[in-house]
């Protein structure tokens, strides 16, 4: 298992891509059988779970079976149906035959174009907020204008609203929607704003991890998907996939550099979704005998 695929962000994954749709909690012997694929044993399954209730993202519950096992708590819930506009979007963007449409970076601006602005004054006796407050807003996705003010594209106000709220941090903030009126050109802005060379490195690094597996499930000439390799390379690209559309926000294809890589790595994560998520669920939940 990689640096990156670490257990806990392993088992967030597995909830957002299918313990959702459990009809109770998950056992937690299914979650040790679930991980044990992507490389996670027993012990770091449950150490693991235990982190997780403590930030009150799992709940402790029992099956209708009496089993001990972990539901999502809402507030895990929220976070995840945010994830979806995020990961799997909502605009017109790549599609891979059969998937959900994927919003990649090279996503058209919506209606509601133009930018979203938080600008934010933390007390000298409260700073402790003021990083939590930097650290949401930048894994958010949103990118440093000036000193106390961030800026994003306007498509992510209502999610930054409602996170700002839930985490009580609203009254430090004041947003604005509005336009880019000079002096430099957007473009130029832009790349001042949000470090671009990183963000495309993330997506450089996706795309050497995982085209390389779906171009080996292409190979397969339509054969049909084994259920547990199929469930291990999807829980691993959307482990590696579900942290790009927070790094970068979707900014308009014209607004970033020529032959920027967001297009293909959002390309590549819907094929993927499109191969191997229906075959995972096979694994997840077997057919009876």
């Amino acid at each position: 298992m990689s640096e990156q695929h670490t257990p806990r962000s392993l088992i967030v994954t597995f909830y957002g891509a299918y313990g959702r749709a459990a009809p109770g909690p998950v056992p937690v012997a299914e979650l040790v059988r679930l991980l044990a694929p992507v490389g996670v044993d027993a012990p770091s399954v449950r150490s693991s779970v235990s982190r997780l209730k403590r930030r009150g993202l799992l709940v402790p519950a029992r099956t209708a079976a009496g089993a001990a096992g972990y539901a999502l708590s809402p507030d895990a819930r929220q976070l995840l149906d945010d994830g979806d506009r995020r990961i799997y979007g909502t605009g017109t963007t790549v599609r891979a035959a059969g998937s959900r449409p994927v919003r990649g970076t090279q996503e058209a601006p919506r209606p509601d174009g133009g930018w979203v602005l938080a600008v934010f004054s933390v007390p000298e006796a409260e700073r402790n907020k003021r990083h939590v407050l930097r650290s949401r807003l930048a894994g958010l996705g949103f990118g440093t204008a000036a000193p106390g003010v961030w800026i994003a594209p306007a498509h992510l106000y209502e999610e930054t609203r409602h996170t700002l709220e839930r985490l009580q941090l609203a009254p430090y903030v004041d947003l604005f929607r509005g336009e880019h009126l000079g002096f430099a050109a957007t473009a130029e802005a832009v790349a001042r704003w949000w470090d671009l060379s990183s963000l495309a490195k993330e997506h450089e690094a996706f795309l050497d991890r995982h085209e390389p597996v779906l171009r080996s499930w292409e190979a397969r000439k339509g054969a049909p998907p084994d259920p547990e390799e199929a469930y291990r390379d999807y829980l691993l690209a959307l482990d590696s996939w579900r942290r790009l559309p927070y790094a970068d926000p979707g900014l308009p294809a014209e607004l970033l550099p020529a032959g920027w890589p967001g297009a293909r790595s959002a390309a590549v994560f819907a094929a993927l979704d499109g191969w191997l998520r229906a075959a995972g669920e096979l694994f997840v939940h077997p057919p009876a005998a």
